[in-house]
């Protein structure tokens, strides 16, 4: 009876609940709300990658302008209050009546989601910005946005205050009739992008100067107006991905001199692909659609991967390198050493989700496969000492990965939480949380006792490395795999290696390198990122490793202490105290030098450290100083050193 009445009592509250979830609770956002509600749906996030993605929209119209034969050049400019002016020679937004909207398409096109020339097949064949979302949603999170069109003889401008009409469309003047185009001029807004509206002159250089590579003839010109004088970088490449493959090779030994290039078109698909082998055995595959890059891959990359093996593979046997009874070489020892970048104009892309990071286009698989693989052939047949070579490389790649494999099982194992198969040189922490579990990576057994001591042993790990880890950048998988220190921190890891790598089973959700605040722990922690940028990247990308920053000075004043970073820091310190008493300053040469507590204090408290956090943002400037800091080639990183070396006097002299 007592169960009865429990029921009856649960289902009158149930209703009683229910008639409050009515209609009047149900939120209709109108227009560009949607955008400023949730603005992670439409840029990924309203971070520093967000805020550069508004950049991108704006410069793909202006693309997309070029693709369809209408634009030459796009001017990216940002101005001394941050905000930023794009412009290009296409056609000019269209600025007369829309009919769906009864408004001008101008303003349609910056004020409507999904409004644009992009879905009925008229406006362009081919376009990077596939949901039409772009222009209207820079104009939703910017305070202000401008669209100036010059067409027809005319020009005219319309403004907008965070997505709303502030100024209609007017006509302001008249321009010659060969000039045309598009200005837009956006202000972000600070209240959505809390983090940061300040925009990286790197991360803009890159993406303009792939653009320019990936659109052979197109000009595009960066200038940033906030620095004392301003300058203008011009980006304009006639090779196109030809000269992106050089570009990615510079610095390196490579097989042959000049990138294979292949162009083709198949069922309306529009193909490009350029290859070069370095002697070295990092592979770089960069796949492109419509501009867009594909980090994931997908369908064109595919195609490309299965015409490289078959193409070499049937080769090798022709020329007998390979004889009849040998298995063929894998694709992964074929690509090793490889610089490829795969770029496709698609009419009809299939992205997987609005961030477009995988192709999937069945059709882009036969595209690629045909255009590159009778191109290939010829090339190998035509240059049989180039073929040989690849060949070559290839079968010492395989000798390499077999080898490796052998390595690679001293590091798995069957969970990634069985503390009994762990390093004995590893203080484990109590905790099997990953979510806060930290290992720090720590230089020497004597900062690594320190550590072990005043660590908080629910959450912090300990791992001591003894000096300079093996240099990544220049080994094979096999020696890679044959370092013990390397072989160690993928135990403690859990994640496994290479291809085994998966990051879901990380022990560790930071990661935290602690070195010595000199040269030789500069030099470690380079090592080490190298390590992690090659071979654990998810790591990176999921915003797990960290670097710690300790002080270099301890400053003591009776009770007072105070740790200081740099010889400025110290020298302004200790001018702003009374001479009495005299303070004592301690320079630490190493972690080693502090006792349990000191290191706990300055660096592992999580109320007191600082990390700084390694960020994927900056992945391709990490890749190419990596390259040229670590690579064979002298060169390149003498000429560095020479340009960023800082001559400081040295106060222990």
């Amino acid at each position: 009876m007592a169960d009865e009445d429990n029921k009856l009592k649960n289902a009158k509250q149930f209703e009683k609940e229910a008639d409050k979830y009515n209609a009047s609770q149900i939120q209709v956002l109108g227009g560009l709300e949607a955008v400023r509600k949730r603005p992670g749906m439409y840029i990924g996030s309203t971070s520093s990658q967000g805020l550069h993605h508004l950049v991108w929209e704006i410069i793909d119209n202006g693309i997309d302008e070029a693709l369809a034969g209408f634009a030459t050049k796009i001017e990216v400019t940002v101005n001394e209050d941050n905000s930023v002016t794009v412009q290009d020679d296409g056609r000019g937004i269209p600025v007369d009546i829309e009919k769906k909207t009864g408004r001008p398409a101008v303003e349609t096109v910056y004020t409507v989601l999904h409004a644009g020339g992009k879905f009925g097949g008229g406006g362009y064949k081919v376009s990077g910005g596939l949901h039409g979302v772009g222009a209207s949603v820079v104009n939703a999170l910017s305070t202000k946005l401008n669209v100036t069109v010059m067409r027809d003889g005319k020009k005219y401008n319309i403004a907008f205050d965070h997505g709303r009409v502030v100024e209609e469309l007017k006509e302001i003047g008249t321009v010659p009739l060969t000039e045309h185009g598009t200005i837009v001029h956006f202000w972000p807004d600070p209240n959505i992008f809390t983090e940061t509206t300040v925009f990286d002159d790197k991360i803009l250089k890159n993406r303009i100067r792939e653009l320019a590579f990936l659109n052979k003839g197109l000009k595009l010109t960066f200038t940033d107006k906030r620095k004392d004088t301003a300058e203008t970088d011009v980006y304009h490449f006639e090779g196109g991905i030809r000269e992106y493959v050089s570009f990615l090779n510079r610095g390196q030994e490579v097989l042959f001199d000049d990138p294979i290039y292949v162009e083709g078109k198949y069922e309306g698909i529009d193909v490009e692909v350029s290859l070069q082998y370095t002697t070295g055995y990092k592979t770089t595959l960069m796949t492109f659609a419509n501009n867009i890059h594909t980090y994931e891959g997908g369908m064109h990359e595919a195609g490309f991967k299965t015409a490289l093996t078959r193409v070499v593979n049937d080769y090798a046997h022709k020329a007998k390198i390979l004889k009849e009874s040998d298995d063929n070489l894998s694709g992964e020892d074929i690509r090793e050493g490889m610089t490829a970048v795969i770029s496709v104009k698609h009419p009809n892309p299939q992205f997987e989700g609005q961030t477009k990071t995988k192709l999937g286009n069945s059709d882009a698989r036969t595209a690629v496969d045909r255009a590159f693989s009778e191109t290939f052939s010829t090339f190998l047949m035509e240059n049989p000492q180039v073929a040989r070579k690849i060949v070559e490389k290839g079968q010492l790649a395989e000798r390499a990965r077999v080898a490796a494999k052998r390595a690679r099982e001293v590091t798995r194992k069957k969970s990634g939480l069985e503390i009994a198969n762990l390093p004995g040189k590893l203080a484990d922490n109590t905790s099997n949380d990953p979510n806060i579990s930290e290992l720090f990576i720590v230089e020497g057994d004597s900062a690594g006792g320190s550590a072990k001591q005043g660590r908080s042993r629910l959450t912090q790990a300990i791992l001591p490395i003894r000096g300079k880890i093996l240099n990544v950048e220049k080994a094979s998988m096999d020696r890679i795999l044959a370092n013990q220190e390397i072989r160690t921190l993928f135990t403690a890891l859990g994640t496994g290696f290479g291809a085994d790598f998966d990051v879901s089973k990380a022990r560790y959700h930071k990661l935290i390198i602690m070195t010595d605040a000199d040269v030789d722990g500069a030099h470690i922690r380079t090592l080490l990122l190298t390590l992690f940028y090659r071979y654990m990247r998810p790591m990176i990308d999921k915003g797990y490793v960290y670097i710690a920053r300790p002080p270099l000075y301890q400053v003591r004043q009776g009770k007072l202490i105070k740790y200081l970073d740099t010889d400025e820091e110290l020298h302004d310190y200790l001018g702003s105290l009374q001479p009495s008493p005299k303070p004592i300053v301690q320079r630490y040469k190493g972690l080693g030098e502090m006792d349990a507590e000191q290191l706990w204090e300055t660096t592992m408290d999580p109320e007191n450290r600082r990390l700084d956090r390694v960020d994927p943002e900056y992945a391709k400037d990490a890749d190419e100083v990596f390259e040229m800091l670590m690579g064979n080639e002298v060169g390149p990183r003498r000429k560095f050193i020479e340009d960023n070396a800082q001559y400081v006097e040295n106060l222990d002299a």
